[in-house]
Protein backbone atom coordinates (compact mmCIF):
# COMPACT_ATOMS: atom_id res chain seq x y z
CA UNK A 1 0.00 0.00 0.00
CA UNK A 2 1.25 3.48 -0.87
CA UNK A 3 2.26 5.44 2.24
CA UNK A 4 2.45 9.08 3.28
CA UNK A 5 -0.14 11.86 3.16
CA UNK A 6 -1.11 13.84 0.08
CA UNK A 7 -2.86 17.15 -0.49
CA UNK A 8 -5.63 16.98 -3.06
CA UNK A 9 -8.71 18.86 -4.15
CA UNK A 10 -11.61 16.72 -3.05
CA UNK A 11 -15.13 16.90 -4.41
CA UNK A 12 -18.32 16.24 -2.50
CA UNK A 13 -19.95 13.02 -3.58
CA UNK A 14 -22.67 13.08 -0.93
CA UNK A 15 -23.62 14.74 2.34
CA UNK A 16 -26.45 13.29 4.41
CA UNK A 17 -27.75 13.28 7.94
CA UNK A 18 -26.97 10.37 10.26
CA UNK A 19 -29.01 10.97 13.40
CA UNK A 20 -27.52 14.02 15.12
CA UNK A 21 -24.52 13.96 12.77
CA UNK A 22 -23.48 14.62 9.18
CA UNK A 23 -21.95 11.92 6.96
CA UNK A 24 -19.70 13.44 4.27
CA UNK A 25 -18.25 11.47 1.36
CA UNK A 26 -15.46 13.09 -0.64
CA UNK A 27 -13.85 11.89 -3.85
CA UNK A 28 -10.18 12.38 -2.98
CA UNK A 29 -7.80 10.53 -5.26
CA UNK A 30 -4.70 9.17 -3.56
CA UNK A 31 -6.00 9.40 0.01
CA UNK A 32 -8.05 6.22 0.30
CA UNK A 33 -5.37 3.81 -0.90
CA UNK A 34 -2.96 5.19 1.72
CA UNK A 35 -5.41 4.96 4.62
CA UNK A 36 -5.20 2.61 7.61
CA UNK A 37 -7.89 2.45 10.35
CA UNK A 38 -7.38 5.14 12.97
CA UNK A 39 -5.92 7.79 10.67
CA UNK A 40 -7.58 11.12 9.91
CA UNK A 41 -7.91 13.84 7.29
CA UNK A 42 -7.57 17.61 7.69
CA UNK A 43 -10.09 19.61 5.66
CA UNK A 44 -9.83 23.28 4.73
CA UNK A 45 -13.03 25.16 5.54
CA UNK A 46 -14.49 28.34 4.08
CA UNK A 47 -13.81 30.01 0.75
CA UNK A 48 -10.70 31.95 -0.26
CA UNK A 49 -11.85 35.05 1.58
CA UNK A 50 -12.79 33.19 4.75
CA UNK A 51 -11.16 34.20 8.07
CA UNK A 52 -11.15 30.49 9.04
CA UNK A 53 -7.48 29.74 8.40
CA UNK A 54 -7.15 26.49 10.34
CA UNK A 55 -8.14 23.11 8.98
CA UNK A 56 -10.57 20.79 10.75
CA UNK A 57 -9.43 17.25 11.55
CA UNK A 58 -11.78 14.27 11.24
CA UNK A 59 -11.28 10.56 11.78
CA UNK A 60 -11.74 8.55 8.60
CA UNK A 61 -14.92 6.48 8.76
CA UNK A 62 -14.46 4.61 5.49
CA UNK A 63 -11.83 4.72 2.75
CA UNK A 64 -12.68 3.23 -0.64
CA UNK A 65 -9.73 3.14 -3.08
CA UNK A 66 -11.98 2.68 -6.10
CA UNK A 67 -15.49 3.56 -7.15
CA UNK A 68 -17.55 4.95 -9.99
CA UNK A 69 -16.09 8.41 -9.38
CA UNK A 70 -12.67 7.35 -8.07
CA UNK A 71 -11.22 6.82 -4.61
CA UNK A 72 -13.25 8.30 -1.76
CA UNK A 73 -13.04 8.95 1.96
CA UNK A 74 -15.93 9.33 4.38
CA UNK A 75 -16.07 11.31 7.63
CA UNK A 76 -18.75 11.84 10.25
CA UNK A 77 -19.04 15.09 12.16
CA UNK A 78 -21.28 17.18 14.40
CA UNK A 79 -21.74 20.93 13.98
CA UNK A 80 -19.83 22.65 16.79
CA UNK A 81 -18.69 25.93 15.24
CA UNK A 82 -18.29 27.97 12.08
CA UNK A 83 -16.03 25.43 10.35
CA UNK A 84 -18.29 22.42 10.76
CA UNK A 85 -21.32 24.62 10.00
CA UNK A 86 -19.70 25.49 6.66
CA UNK A 87 -19.06 21.82 5.94
CA UNK A 88 -22.68 20.97 6.75
CA UNK A 89 -23.85 23.30 3.96
CA UNK A 90 -21.76 21.75 1.18
CA UNK A 91 -23.45 20.44 -1.94
CA UNK A 92 -22.60 17.70 -4.39
CA UNK A 93 -19.55 18.54 -6.56
CA UNK A 94 -18.37 21.32 -4.20
CA UNK A 95 -14.59 21.36 -3.77
CA UNK A 96 -12.77 20.81 -0.46
CA UNK A 97 -9.01 20.88 0.03
CA UNK A 98 -8.00 17.61 1.71
CA UNK A 99 -4.75 16.57 3.41
CA UNK A 100 -4.44 12.95 4.45
CA UNK A 101 -4.22 10.37 5.65
CA UNK A 102 -2.52 11.74 8.76
CA UNK A 103 -1.41 10.24 12.05
CA UNK A 104 -0.49 6.79 13.27
CA UNK A 105 -3.18 4.10 12.88
CA UNK A 106 -4.34 1.34 15.19
CA UNK A 107 -1.86 -1.52 15.59
CA UNK A 108 -3.31 -4.88 14.55
CA UNK A 109 -2.70 -8.14 16.45
CA UNK A 110 -0.19 -10.48 14.85
CA UNK A 111 -2.31 -13.51 15.81
CA UNK A 112 -6.11 -13.99 15.82
CA UNK A 113 -7.48 -12.82 19.18
CA UNK A 114 -10.82 -11.68 20.54
CA UNK A 115 -11.15 -7.87 20.48
CA UNK A 116 -13.60 -5.36 21.95
CA UNK A 117 -14.17 -2.12 20.03
CA UNK A 118 -15.63 0.74 22.11
CA UNK A 119 -17.05 3.90 20.54
CA UNK A 120 -18.67 6.98 21.99
CA UNK A 121 -20.99 9.08 19.82
CA UNK A 122 -19.61 9.64 16.33
CA UNK A 123 -16.25 8.56 17.73
CA UNK A 124 -17.33 5.06 16.74
CA UNK A 125 -16.89 5.91 13.03
CA UNK A 126 -13.24 4.75 12.59
CA UNK A 127 -13.97 1.45 14.36
CA UNK A 128 -15.87 -0.02 11.41
CA UNK A 129 -12.90 -0.01 9.05
CA UNK A 130 -10.87 -1.43 11.93
CA UNK A 131 -13.44 -4.21 12.43
CA UNK A 132 -13.04 -5.21 8.78
CA UNK A 133 -9.26 -5.45 9.10
CA UNK A 134 -9.47 -7.44 12.32
CA UNK A 135 -11.88 -9.94 10.80
CA UNK A 136 -9.54 -10.37 7.84
CA UNK A 137 -6.95 -11.51 10.39
CA UNK A 138 -9.33 -14.02 11.95
CA UNK A 139 -10.09 -11.95 15.05
CA UNK A 140 -13.43 -12.15 16.83
CA UNK A 141 -14.88 -8.63 17.02
CA UNK A 142 -17.26 -7.41 19.71
CA UNK A 143 -18.52 -3.81 19.75
CA UNK A 144 -19.80 -1.53 22.50
CA UNK A 145 -21.39 1.71 21.29
CA UNK A 146 -22.53 4.46 23.62
CA UNK A 147 -23.88 7.99 23.59
CA UNK A 148 -25.79 10.42 25.76
CA UNK A 149 -29.04 9.82 23.85
CA UNK A 150 -30.28 7.49 21.11
CA UNK A 151 -29.97 10.06 18.31
CA UNK A 152 -26.29 10.53 19.18
CA UNK A 153 -25.39 6.90 18.62
CA UNK A 154 -23.60 6.20 15.38
CA UNK A 155 -23.50 2.93 13.50
CA UNK A 156 -25.65 0.75 15.75
CA UNK A 157 -27.22 -1.05 12.78
CA UNK A 158 -23.95 -1.33 10.87
CA UNK A 159 -22.33 -2.78 13.97
CA UNK A 160 -24.59 -5.82 13.75
CA UNK A 161 -23.05 -6.59 10.37
CA UNK A 162 -19.50 -5.81 11.50
CA UNK A 163 -19.27 -7.58 14.86
CA UNK A 164 -19.98 -10.92 16.45
CA UNK A 165 -21.81 -9.17 19.29
CA UNK A 166 -23.05 -5.61 19.82
CA UNK A 167 -23.80 -3.87 23.11
CA UNK A 168 -25.44 -0.43 23.11
CA UNK A 169 -25.60 1.99 26.03
CA UNK A 170 -27.15 5.44 26.43
CA UNK A 171 -26.86 7.77 29.39
CA UNK A 172 -30.63 8.27 29.49
CA UNK A 173 -31.57 4.66 28.75
CA UNK A 174 -33.51 5.61 25.61
CA UNK A 175 -31.71 2.88 23.64
CA UNK A 176 -30.00 -0.23 24.95
CA UNK A 177 -28.58 -0.35 28.47
CA UNK A 178 -28.90 2.74 30.65
CA UNK A 179 -25.43 3.84 31.67
CA UNK A 180 -21.90 4.29 30.34
CA UNK A 181 -19.99 2.22 27.79
CA UNK A 182 -17.71 1.01 30.56
CA UNK A 183 -20.57 -0.54 32.56
CA UNK A 184 -20.89 -3.72 30.45
CA UNK A 185 -17.15 -4.03 29.74
CA UNK A 186 -16.11 -6.28 32.67
CA UNK A 187 -18.79 -8.86 31.88
CA UNK A 188 -18.05 -8.70 28.15
CA UNK A 189 -14.31 -9.17 28.70
CA UNK A 190 -15.01 -12.18 30.89
CA UNK A 191 -17.45 -13.81 28.47
CA UNK A 192 -15.37 -13.30 25.33
CA UNK A 193 -11.86 -13.71 26.73
CA UNK A 194 -10.88 -10.61 24.79
CA UNK A 195 -7.23 -9.59 24.90
CA UNK A 196 -7.42 -6.17 23.23
CA UNK A 197 -9.67 -3.13 23.58
CA UNK A 198 -9.78 -0.48 20.86
CA UNK A 199 -11.55 2.76 21.75
CA UNK A 200 -12.42 6.06 20.14
CA UNK A 201 -14.56 8.81 21.61
CA UNK A 202 -14.54 11.66 24.14
CA UNK A 203 -11.51 11.95 26.39
CA UNK A 204 -13.48 11.15 29.54
CA UNK A 205 -14.66 7.91 27.95
CA UNK A 206 -11.13 6.96 26.90
CA UNK A 207 -9.88 7.58 30.40
CA UNK A 208 -12.58 5.29 31.83
CA UNK A 209 -11.98 2.57 29.22
CA UNK A 210 -8.24 2.67 29.93
CA UNK A 211 -8.92 2.25 33.64
CA UNK A 212 -11.05 -0.85 33.01
CA UNK A 213 -8.40 -2.22 30.65
CA UNK A 214 -5.70 -1.80 33.29
CA UNK A 215 -7.86 -3.39 35.99
CA UNK A 216 -8.49 -6.51 33.89
CA UNK A 217 -5.02 -6.75 32.37
CA UNK A 218 -6.19 -6.11 28.81
CA UNK A 219 -4.10 -4.17 26.29
CA UNK A 220 -5.88 -1.01 25.11
CA UNK A 221 -5.44 1.38 22.21
CA UNK A 222 -7.21 4.73 22.28
CA UNK A 223 -7.73 7.14 19.38
CA UNK A 224 -7.91 10.53 21.06
CA UNK A 225 -10.21 13.37 20.05
CA UNK A 226 -7.93 16.31 20.75
CA UNK A 227 -8.39 19.54 18.81
CA UNK A 228 -5.82 19.58 16.01
CA UNK A 229 -5.30 23.01 14.52
CA UNK A 230 -2.69 22.09 11.90
CA UNK A 231 -2.69 18.28 11.78
CA UNK A 232 1.03 18.08 10.92
CA UNK A 233 2.77 18.69 14.24
CA UNK A 234 3.64 22.37 13.87
CA UNK A 235 1.28 24.27 16.17
CA UNK A 236 1.62 22.12 19.35
CA UNK A 237 -2.03 22.65 20.33
CA UNK A 238 -2.86 18.94 20.59
CA UNK A 239 -0.16 17.78 23.03
CA UNK A 240 -0.88 15.13 25.66
CA UNK A 241 1.27 13.83 28.54
CA UNK A 242 2.41 10.43 27.28
CA UNK A 243 5.02 8.01 28.60
CA UNK A 244 7.20 6.74 25.74
CA UNK A 245 8.71 3.31 25.18
CA UNK A 246 11.83 4.60 26.95
CA UNK A 247 9.83 5.38 30.11
CA UNK A 248 10.21 9.15 29.68
CA UNK A 249 7.17 11.41 30.09
CA UNK A 250 6.77 13.92 27.27
CA UNK A 251 4.15 16.31 25.95
CA UNK A 252 3.37 14.37 22.79
CA UNK A 253 1.62 15.64 19.66
CA UNK A 254 -1.64 13.79 19.05
CA UNK A 255 -1.63 14.55 15.34
CA UNK A 256 1.83 13.13 14.60
CA UNK A 257 2.65 10.56 17.30
CA UNK A 258 -1.07 9.76 17.66
CA UNK A 259 -3.99 9.94 17.41
CA UNK A 260 -3.75 6.32 18.60
CA UNK A 261 -1.95 5.75 21.90
CA UNK A 262 -1.68 2.85 24.30
CA UNK A 263 -4.26 3.55 26.97
CA UNK A 264 -1.74 2.84 29.72
CA UNK A 265 0.72 5.39 28.29
CA UNK A 266 -1.47 8.51 28.58
CA UNK A 267 -1.63 10.38 31.90
CA UNK A 268 -5.36 10.97 31.59
CA UNK A 269 -5.69 12.85 34.88
CA UNK A 270 -3.01 15.31 33.76
CA UNK A 271 -4.38 16.13 30.29
CA UNK A 272 -4.21 19.90 29.77
CA UNK A 273 -1.33 20.34 32.23
CA UNK A 274 2.45 19.98 32.29
CA UNK A 275 2.96 17.21 34.88
CA UNK A 276 5.96 17.22 37.15
CA UNK A 277 8.78 15.23 35.59
CA UNK A 278 7.83 16.04 32.00
CA UNK A 279 10.92 15.96 29.78
CA UNK A 280 12.01 19.48 28.78
CA UNK A 281 9.55 21.24 31.08
CA UNK A 282 10.72 24.33 32.99
CA UNK A 283 11.75 23.80 36.59
CA UNK A 284 8.74 23.86 38.86
CA UNK A 285 6.28 22.75 36.20
CA UNK A 286 3.44 20.69 37.55
CA UNK A 287 3.27 22.49 40.87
Amino acid sequence: MTSGPVQVTGRVLSLKRAGAYHHLTLVAEGVAERTHPGQFVALAVGDRNSPMLLRRAFSIYRARPSGAYGGSVEVVFAVHGAGTAWLSQLRQHDEVDVVGPLGHPFALPKQPVSCVLVGGGYGSAPLFGLADRLKERGCAVHMVLGAATGDRLFGALEAKRSARSVTVTTDDGSVGIEGLVTDPLPDLLGRTGSEVIYACGPMAMLRAVSAVSAEYGVWSQCAVEESMACGIGVCMTCVLPVVGDDGILRLTRSCVEGPVFGGDRVLWDAVGTVPEGTWGAPAGAGH
